[in-house]
This record gives structure tokens, C-alpha cells and sequence, in this order.
């Protein structure tokens, strides 16, 4: 009779266990590495004993049970992993499909469920009977109580279940530390390379590169021997996490001895950019009309192509003027293409940065000023209006290509050119100055200075900055 009860007392352990999805292994177990593998809802009744467990999901990797929550409650961390569903994920921790679908309904209205990648953070909590009662002693008793996922570093959406079972959720801003950091160093191959070498992280570095390259052909202008300095935020969380890197405040590079520094500075009516110490902006306005006294005489879209005699896309704008009219840059920039090209009769391109060029097609004669590797500077001179390639008469043909696509250049949106002047200059020059103090006081990849201290009084040079391009 007594093996008999060991032996039903054994199944219906193995029952349990089978059908909860868990997995129990021992030291002493085949394969064994003293963990203890458990689905979270079987431990729910018993917080101590949860706190010595481990959950997850079959075929993911470990995550440890938080009890260090509200007390009553167990927090317990969900691993994403390829192919996974918010729902698989919420019926694989123990949760209803009732209860799991009233939750993915209420998150919906702040995040796509669909949208879950193995670098959000989600995670569910339980709430444990109280020791005593007759629940407490049925440890598969716990109720679902909320669902917090984190998507990005600076918030994260709650959805909470009330009382009356019902979910609702919302947008939870976290407590964010923004530090100072400095990093600098000598250009031995290429800014990039010592820029990552000096420990600034990849998508400062890639912005930085991006507000010079108004002005520095990263290609040509760069020689070993240059140096580099930057001050930028790094971003940490409420338990001293670095969670993101934030915006650059001050840069400078010094190109064969000469210094070129920028500082980010937000203006009254809400324009956020680089300027350089005299409040000039560093990126650099494009000229729709880089011509005087011509008119524009065809426009971009398609059209009856007056020499081949049917319907063909024109992917510029002309401008009508007489023979010899001089042609201008339409910005900052360095010439990559100079020279005869088909259609386009006599034809230059300029390469403004990494995003912008333009094109000048059926020119009379290019300036010599304007050879392929040139660099040149907004308004200067680079050809004369003429009517080479494929042309019934003189007349200016020109492009704006944006990431390489050819766009209307009296729609495209130009890149800010504004110039600081008056009280703002004053404002600006005033926040430089105390830009400086500050970076001075920092040592290289030191984090001294506390960024919210700059909120204080009139400088604006902290405020959230939108995406560049």
C-alpha cells in the first residue's frame, strides 16, 4: 500500500510538471548544471521560494524572477526570441488567452504588438496571495496583475489590470541622467577610425561627421596629424545603466592647423542646429536659382521632349538665359564630375555632403575653377550658359539630387542657412562661452558635469534636437 501512494504521488508530480512546460534539473541531474528551471505561475504562492528560481520559456535562454518589486508581487522578465509573438510570450508565462488578449488590446493604443524585437524589454508581474490563506497554499494560484515593455531608453508602456479585471495602459517617461562626456584624439587614418579609437560612440561620430561635412571633404581635407575634440551626452537610467548616447554640445577639428569648432544651439522660435563661433550656421543653404536674370522656362515632371518629339520625365528644372551668363555653385562643395556627359552636353556636379549634390548640364564652357577634385564655395563661378549636348537653346539645366535621387528643386526643403544675429547672436555668444567653461573643466571620457545643470537661466543649448537629415 505504501508504494502504491509513493508511486501515484510520483505521477501526479510528473503530471504537474509536464503539463506547466517546465523542466526540473538538479546538480545531480543528467546534464544538470544546478539551476532550477520553472514556469513562474507554479511559484507564485511562495515568494521566498520564488526568489531561488529561474523562468523561461521552452528553448530560451535563462532570465532570473524579480522579486525586489512591490512587495506581494513577482516581477518576472520575458526573453524574445526569433518568431515569438507578445501572445506566445504572455500564454507561455502562465497567462490566460482571455487575460492576454485584453492586455495586447490595451497596449495596442500606445505600441504595435507586432512590432516586439529581441532588444525591447517585457516583462509581466503576478500578485501572490497573502501567507496564510487557502490560495497561498496552491502555488499554481497567482493572479496577472500588469505588462510593462520597454522599447526604447527613455520610456515604457504599463498596462495595468483594475480591480474590476478590466486593462488599461500608459506612457511612463523614465528618470534620465544626462552626463557630460569628452573624448579627443590625433587623426592617424581617417577621422572615423580615430574618432571610434578615442571611445565616441558610433552614432555621435556619425553625427559629427554630418554637421562638418557641410564644409570638409572628409576624403580630402583629412591628413594624419589632425586632431579632433568633442563634448556629448551620454544618457544613464535610474539605477546608473548607460542606456543611450545622446547630443553632441561642442566639436572642433583642427585641419592643418586650422581650428573649425561648432556649437549646437536651440534659437527662440524653435530651430535646433550647429553653428560655428561667430553664429553662423555650419550646414549651409542650397540656391534654388543658382543664375541671375533668367527665367525658368521648363519645370520638373514629365513633358513632350522638344527633340525627341514624345513624353519623357525631366528630372530638373531649365532656366532660359542668353549665352555666356555666368553659372554659380549653389553651395559649398567639391566637384566630382567636370567635363562632357551625352545628353548633357558640357556638364558639372558638385557633391555638397553625403546627402546633397547638384548637376549643371549644356553649359557653354566650364570654369577652370570648377575641374573635377575642385573644391568651391557658394556663388563662385563655375561655367556659362550654353546650349551643348541635347538642347534646342541656351539655357541652364539643373538638379538637385538628394541621397542620390534627382528632386524638384523648387519644392526640395533646404537645409537651414540661417545666420544668428541681435539678441540672438548675444544669447548664443553667451551660451558659447559657457560651453566652453564646461568643456574645459572635463578631462577626456571622464564623466564630470551633469548636463541638466545647463538648463538653468536663458541658454537653450540642451533642449531635445529633431533627427538632422
Amino acid at each position: 500500500m505504501l508504494l502504491k501512494g509513493l508511486l501515484s504521488a510520483a505521477a501526479l508530480l510528473a503530471g504537474v510538471t509536464v503539463s506547466a512546460g517546465v523542466i526540473l534539473d538538479g546538480p545531480d541531474s543528467p546534464g544538470g548544471d544546478g539551476r532550477t528551471l520553472s514556469l513562474a505561475p507554479l511559484s507564485l504562492g511562495n515568494p521566498t521560494a520564488a526568489a531561488t528560481l529561474t523562468t523561461r520559456r521552452a528553448g530560451l535562454p535563462l532570465e532570473t524572477v524579480n522579486t525586489d518589486t512591490v512587495p506581494g508581487t513577482i516581477k518576472v522578465p520575458l526573453k524574445i526570441g526569433r518568431g515569438d509573438t507578445l501572445a506566445g510570450l504572455l500564454s507561455g508565462a502562465g497567462i490566460s488567452n482571455a487575460d492576454a488578449h485584453a492586455a495586447i488590446s490595451a497596449l495596442s493604443k500606445f505600441f504595435n504588438p507586432r512590432r516586439i524585437k529581441n532588444s525591447h524589454l517585457i516583462s509581466v508581474t503576478f500578485q501572490t496571495p497573502a501567507t496564510g490563506t487557502p490560495a497561498a497554499r496552491n502555488p499554481g494560484l497567482g493572479r496577472f496583475t500588469s505588462l510593462t515593455i520597454e522599447s526604447d531608453y527613455n520610456s515604457a508602456i504599463v498596462v495595468v489590470k483594475n480591480a474590476k479585471g478590466r486593462f488599461t495602459a500608459s506612457k511612463v517617461e523614465k528618470a534620465i541622467n544626462r552626463v557630460l562626456t569628452r573624448a579627443e584624439g590625433t587623426i592617424k587614418s581617417s577621422l572615423y577610425v580615430s574618432g571610434r579609437k578615442a571611445g565616441i560612440p558610433n552614432p555621435v561620430l556619425v553625427e559629427m561627421i554630418r554637421a562638418y561635412s557641410w564644409d570638409v571633404d572628409f576624403q580630402r581635407d583629412i591628413r594624419p596629424g589632425d586632431g579632433f575634440q568633442v563634448m556629448f551626452e551620454r544618457l544613464y537610467d535610474e539605477h546608473s545603466n548607460h542606456v543611450h548616447s545622446g547630443n553632441i554640445r561642442f566639436a572642433t577639428l583642427t585641419l592643418s592647423g586650422k581650428r573649425h569648432a561648432i556649437y549646437r544651439h536651440s534659437t527662440r522660435d524653435g530651430i535646433d542646429d550647429y553653428f560655428d563661433e561667430r553664429g553662423r550656421p555650419a550646414r549651409k543653404a542650397l540656391m534654388r536659382t543658382p543664375i541671375d536674370g533668367a527665367r525658368l522656362s521648363s519645370g520638373f515632371g514629365k513633358r513632350r521632349h522638344p527633340i525627341l518629339g514624345y513624353n519623357k520625365m525631366h528630372r530638373g528644372v531649365d532656366f532660359a538665359a542668353s549665352r555666356g551668363t555666368p553659372i554659380y555653385a549653389a553651395g559649398n562643395g567639391i566637384v566630382v564630375k567636370s567635363g562632357r556627359n551625352g545628353a548633357y552636353g558640357k556638364h558639372v556636379k558638385v557633391r555638397h555632403n553625403s546627402r546633397y549634390s547638384t548637376a549643371y548640364a549644356h553649359m557653354r564652357r566650364i570654369h577652370k575653377s570648377a575641374r573635377q577634385g575642385k573644391r568651391v564655395k557658394q556663388g563662385q563661378i563655375i561655367g556659362y550658359v550654353g546650349t551643348t549636348g541635347r538642347s534646342t537653346g541656351p539655357h541652364l539645366h539643373y538638379e538637385i539630387l538628394v541621397g542620390g535621387r534627382r528632386t524638384n528643386p523648387m519644392r526640395v526643403k533646404m537645409p537651414s542657412g540661417r545666420k544668428l544675429r541681435g539678441k540672438e547672436l548675444e544669447t548664443f555668444l553667451a551660451a558659447r562661452s559657457l560651453t566652453d567653461k564646461h568643456f574645459a573643466t572635463l578631462t577626456p571620457d571622464r564623466k564630470v558635469a551633469d548636463a541638466r545643470d545647463w538648463n538653468s537661466g536663458q541658454f537653450s543649448t540642451l533642449a531635445p534636437l529633431p533627427a538632422f537629415f
